[in-house]
């Protein structure tokens, strides 16, 4: 490690939390104190354990179409709903960040969480499930009001190395969330993994008002103002436009991957069960480590050649569970790869759109997320669907289908500008780079 990076960890480490950040607008990135250490970390497992509420049914699917009398297209479109929750969530309470104090809307936010998860834990029904899933997904997007909340709080000289700790924190919670789903649900319930999750709210509600910052907004805007503003950054940035794209397709192959491996397992020659479909999270989480690395390479070669290195990665590894993902070797293997690919291009997708109007930011991760998700619940449906047509083949086949897709928007974006773009001021171009 270079001096320079260890002097910067070193006055990351030994930062004093301070009870508001600044908020005047016209302060350089380069300008801002350096975020917290312990305000970084908290952030990091914060979205780890927000995030997987939306996942902890995934391994968990086979027993609740038992318990409800479901196939295995409704279980899929049961972890739909909860994805197309999420990007609700996001177009509704996400961009609030740009105009309500931070800190306030979290815990807000983190309270409907734990009643979301009381109700899913109670069901009676299918219809019951779906509404509450729903729900857990629409609150979910708090992960979505604390990325943009880092971002603001970090000088850019540290922006994607803390973007890259944060996402981690995330990527985790979605793997071991299924690792921890999957082990309770085998022995102890369901349900009782919902109860757990609705308390661990409760609990991150309380401490998020000693290790978060106040943080007031930067604008004022009313609420339809500011959703009518959405739409504009839209129109406005091609770059944003293009994250957006990649983001959906790479979560679509993802979320087909993930929703349909526990019925991978339950067939020949695995026959495995949900504690073994869970425990895959942990194989993924070695994949999701990468992340603080490639945030540091987008800061330091820009987001758009680190991207296109994830886009490789992806294909290659869906190639690879294509082939092999039947034995248990392969299977491994295969998520490693495919985990560190997704996880790599979430990371610069962000590090980039972050780049174009600090006083935008929850607003421009809205236009990302909200893309991201409904990427993810296509492909949690249509993932469903592959299996019930050719089973594994048909699922690897859509991923690479998804993700050759990403990779001709890329080359499309590339040959655009006619090189790779500078970052920070390739994200805020307006020339199209792909129109969507």
């Amino acid at each position: 490690m270079s001096a320079a990076n260890t002097d910067e960890s070193v006055a990351l480490a030994s930062q004093p939390l301070s009870p508001t950040v600044p908020t005047n607008s016209a302060i350089a990135g380069d300008a801002l104190p350096p975020i917290p250490a312990r305000t970084v970390w908290f952030m990091a497992i914060s979205t780890g354990l927000v995030v997987a509420n939306i996942y902890y049914a995934q391994p968990l699917l086979a027993e609740i179409a038992r318990a409800f009398s479901l196939s295995v297209t409704q279980a899929g479109a049961l972890a739909m709903t909860s994805q197309i929750g999420t990007a609700l969530g996001m177009l509704l309470f996400v961009p609030l960040g740009d105009t309500r104090e931070r800190r306030a809307l979290i815990i807000t936010l983190l309270l409907g969480a734990a009643a979301s998860l009381l109700l899913f834990a109670v069901a009676p029904s299918a219809l019951w499930l779906t509404f509450a899933s729903l729900a857990v997904g629409a609150t979910g997007s708090i992960v979505h009001t604390i990325v943009p909340f880092a971002a603001h709080l970090a000088p850019a000289r540290q922006r994607g190395r803390v973007l890259g700790i944060v996402l981690s924190g995330m990527l985790l919670g979605i793997l071991l969330g299924r690792t921890v789903s999957g082990l309770l649900g085998a022995h102890f319930g369901w349900r009782v993994v919902y109860f757990l999750a609705a308390a661990t709210m409760l609990a991150l509600a309380v401490c998020s008002r000693f290790f978060l910052p106040r943080s007031e907004p930067q604008i004022s805007l009313r609420y339809l103002a500011l959703l009518r503003s959405v739409a504009g950054l839209v129109r406005q940035y091609s770059g944003l436009r293009e994250s957006a794209l990649l983001g959906a397709l790479l979560f679509a192959g993802f979320s087909a991957f993930w929703t349909t491996l526990v019925f991978l397992l339950q067939t020949p020659p695995y026959h495995y069960g949900a504690d073994v479909a869970g425990l895959f999270g942990l194989v993924g989480a070695v994949g999701a480590l990468g992340a603080p690395l490639v945030g540091r390479l987008a800061d330091h070669h820009g987001p758009r050649t680190t991207l296109g290195a994830a886009l490789l990665i992806v294909l290659g590894s869906f190639l690879w569970l294509g082939l092999l993902g039947k034995t248990f070797a392969g299977l491994v293997v295969g998520v490693i790869a495919m985990d560190l690919g997704v996880q790599s291009g979430h990371v610069s997708n962000q590090t980039r759109i972050y780049s174009i109007d600090p006083e935008a930011k929850s607003r421009l991760n809205t236009v990302y997320m909200v893309s991201y998700f409904i990427g993810g619940a296509l492909g949690s449906v249509l993932g469903a669907w592959s299996w019930r047509v050719a089973q594994w083949r048909g699922v690897c086949a859509f991923e690479l289908i998804a993700t050759l897709f990403a990779l001709a928007v890329y080359w499309h974006g590339r040959h655009a500008h006619g090189a790779t773009l500078i970052h920070g001021a390739e994200a805020a171009s307006a020339e199209p780079i792909v129109h969507v």
